[in-house]
């Protein structure tokens, strides 16, 4: 078993973290000189400067979160197959966006994703509706993020208090900060474009290095991983191998965690915000096939990750680690090449984290100033100067509360937590995306039902569930207990009700008389981008 004091040499840590640090916020601050900071496009889109190849490796960096390289690698080396399933579901999700979201988006519209739920509805209340939803959204992705840089840098740093792994927290998000403010979404998009880089490279060095070990022979990785569960107190067995180690006491937790991975990609707010970044919609589609090649990829570079943690590291020692699952990438990268290589990836994974908190901070600071100030308080007659200074604000102030909410879940594991953020993701905005680009009676009571709808039950039966109380992994632990969900992740309820309530509200309170030549446009707009460049002009 690795012993805390052990892992890493916390000088040589530091020292590389501080580097990646430096050289983004370099970056960030050449890339966004010279750029028109105060037009809004500039902050939002970074103009729709970008190729459809560069949105595709910002695509990646924005998907390929600490859930992705540090949360899926910990849950295949304790849990095997079932672990592995969220690779899967994470990979497919992108198979939806590509062929039901993406061209369709990017033609209708603007800056954010209300921006297409309003375009033949009443303005104010779905763009009211779609704010609301997307700081949701926001917030808990970035409670994963959070949750994990803290446990990372506190295993790279020796820290095993409280207070220590508080304040890593406060320094990733004040750093976090500093992006958005300096940069708006041209500095970001670079940041995730090298970030894509360097953790994809990174993870592909791993991958082969424990292929190497044990002769390019996966059977031969696999039968030690078995061998160290069958030794290992917390190991499970040849169940490493099988489906349903982890779920098998409970399918339809299984079954509403499958639909959340797969469906939430499409309605997650920061990665449709990248659509906007592209000139076209051909650069758009071209954006997903890379995005699509580079996180295929990764994901199956975890699987190899993930078993050769499980025999390298060994559950024990995983599960004793600071952050627990989210310490075994960094320990794997250990006792792979030793002090110097464990710094590298825990730096790539912490640049990885830097750069998907930056992209959410900016798409929840867009959505309130673009949403709520500009359409819903100003009518749409702000200025834009006055516009994106809000945006800054709020950025604040959304850099304040995920520090608050990443101190709250800091040892929650991060794939758990992403997959809440996809859950109310799929259930509060997807089902009026679909709607609002393929149903024609989709009318404004319907998106707001639906957006409200889906959101607050997935919202309650998260906080009434075994993933906030009741039982030794929740996040307030076992001697709180007022769940009665029976499921950790409310996608199988939430996001059937969303798109009901979606049917229900369009079939109660029609409107589609009234914006019937606005339907018209977004069809012809949607599918064929025609007058969809104007839109970009602010």
């Amino acid at each position: 078993m690795i012993a805390l004091e052990t892992v890493g040499n916390p000088i040589i840590n530091i020292s590389i973290f501080a580097v990646f640090v430096v050289v983004t916020m370099t970056i960030v601050i050449r890339v966004s000189q010279g750029s028109a900071k105060k037009k809004a496009g500039d902050f939002y889109t970074g103009g729709a400067q970008f190729s459809g190849r560069q949105n595709g490796f910002a695509i990646a960096g924005d998907y390929l979160s600490a859930a992705s390289f540090l949360g899926i690698v910990g849950a295949v080396a304790l849990y095997g197959y079932d672990g592995f399933l969220y690779s899967i579901g994470f990979f497919v999700a992108w198979l939806v966006a590509l062929l039901l979201v993406a061209e369709p988006l990017r033609n209708t519209g603007k800056y954010t994703m209300a921006d297409v739920l309003s375009f033949r509805m009443q303005q104010k209340p779905v763009r009211m509706a779609a704010a609301v939803s997307t700081l949701a959204v926001s917030f808990f992705y970035l409670l994963a993020q959070m949750a994990g840089a803290g446990s990372l840098v506190s295993l790279l740093l020796g820290i095993e208090n409280d207070l220590g792994q508080n304040v890593v927290v406060a320094i990733v998000g004040t750093i976090m900060v500093g992006y958005v403010l300096i940069g708006g979404m041209k500095g970001t998009t670079w940041v995730q474009m090298i970030k894509a880089i360097l953790l994809i490279t990174g993870v592909l060095i791993m991958t082969i290095w424990i292929l190497a070990l044990k002769g390019f022979n996966l059977s031969a990785l696999l039968s030690e991983a078995v061998a160290r569960h069958m030794t290992d107190e917390r190991g499970i067995g040849e169940a490493i191998l099988e489906p349903m180690s982890r779920y098998g006491n409970n399918p339809l937790g299984f079954i509403s965690l499958s639909i959340a991975l797969v469906l939430g990609a499409s309605g997650l707010p920061h990665v449709l915000m990248r659509f906007y970044t592209v000139p076209t919609a051909k650069e758009a589609r071209r954006s997903v096939t890379w995005a699509i090649a580079l996180i295929g990829a990764f994901y199956i570079f975890t699987m190899v990750l993930g078993y050769g943690a499980a025999w390298l590291v060994g559950p024990d020692a995983i599960a004793g680690m600071p952050g627990g699952a989210n310490a075994a990438a960094p320990a794997l990268a250990y006792e792979l090449g030793g002090t110097v290589l464990m710094a590298v990836i825990a730096g790539v994974a912490f640049a990885t984290i830097l750069a998907v908190v930056a992209g959410l901070t900016i798409t929840a600071s867009a959505s309130f100033a673009h949403d709520i100030y500009n359409s819903v308080m100003k009518d749409g007659r702000a200025d834009p100067a006055q516009e994106v200074k809000v945006a800054r604000i709020t950025s604040l102030v959304i850099g304040i509360l995920a520090i608050a909410g990443g101190i709250f879940a800091k040892d929650q594991n991060v794939a758990f937590l992403v997959a809440l953020a996809f859950a109310i993701a799929a259930s509060a905005n997807l089902p009026s995306i679909l709607y609002s680009l393929y149903w024609k009676k989709f009318s404004t009571a319907g998106s707001t039902w639906s957006i409200y709808g889906g959101l607050f039950s997935a919202l309650i039966l998260i906080a009434f569930s075994p993933a906030v109380s009741g039982s030794p992994t929740s996040m307030l632990g076992e001697g709180v207990d007022f769940a009665w969900f029976p499921l950790d992740n409310p996608a199988l309820v939430s996001v059937p009700l969303g798109f009901f309530l979606g049917w229900l509200g369009s079939v109660v309170k029609p409107d589609g008389d009234r914006f019937a030549d606005k339907a018209a446009e977004m069809e012809v707009r949607s599918m064929t981008g025609a007058g969809a460049e104007g839109a970009l002009d602010h």
